[in-house]
């Protein structure tokens, strides 16, 4: 898809049913195995209520799509989720890009271990990987990584 009109702007309340409507199509693309904690309600609800209107997020949008979304909380990098009709055209860099901007002194992360297109994407923009769980802290009970980025590291 060639990306024309490309755009990423803090989310507004107009947003969060796209914002949702990203994540919950990311979700089931990238981990059709992990079993989520909340129903698709439960999730657009969340994003409607609390996230988009209380925390930093992020969307980008093409022609006035959302097409992906960030939110940064504290100097964590807690959600970036892309459709994945729009995955592998950049979308996602300039999102990271962003959040090193928004978070110079660095940024941390978790993702599923099971996620390796992700692990992938975030080693390639200088993160280092710096701990591993079994999953007993986060609701769906996977097993996971939290991945790290300090300033002057290495990016490919």
């Amino acid at each position: 898809m060639e990306i024309n009109n490309s755009v990423v702007r803090r989310a507004v309340a107009s947003d969060a049913a796209a914002v949702a409507e990203v994540w919950l199509r990311s979700f089931a693309a990238a981990l059709p195995g992990v079993h989520r904690a909340h129903t698709d309600d439960e999730a657009r609800s969340w994003f409607r209520e609390v996230v988009v209107p209380g925390q930093e997020t992020w969307v980008a949008t093409v022609d006035g799509l959302v097409v992906g979304m960030m939110v940064l909380d504290g100097e964590d990098l807690d959600q970036l989720y892309l459709d994945p009709a729009w995955q592998g055209q950049g979308i996602g860099g300039h999102l990271v890009h962003l959040a090193k901007k928004r978070r110079p002194a660095g940024l941390a992360l978790w993702t599923f271990q099971v996620n390796a297109p992700a692990r992938r994407f975030y080693e390639r923009h200088g993160f280092i990987a710096a701990e591993s769980t079994d999953g007993h802290r986060n609701e769906e009970r996977e097993p996971d990584i939290r991945y790290v980025w300090s300033p002057g590291e290495q990016e490919l």
